[in-house]
């Protein structure tokens, strides 16, 4: 399933900062952002259902979009 986020990365120390939680988090998911995106947009490719991982994090802040 694809899960799409609006987050507040938008230099590249959250980035990295982002990236490692979600290699920690979801290592057998495919991640990408779109930083050019005003709404810095996650997506998320996973058999998880990461909406409740990735939203209640302390790294950067996530919303769903529908």
């Amino acid at each position: 399933m694809i899960y799409v986020f609006k987050t507040s990365v938008d230099t590249q120390s959250k980035f990295e900062s982002a990236s490692a939680l979600l290699n920690q988090l979801l290592p057998e998911s495919q991640w990408n952002f779109d930083l050019e995106d005003c709404d810095n947009i996650l997506r998320v490719d996973s058999e998880l259902n990461v909406a409740d991982l990735l939203q209640n994090n302390t790294v950067f802040e996530c919303i769903e979009l529908e």
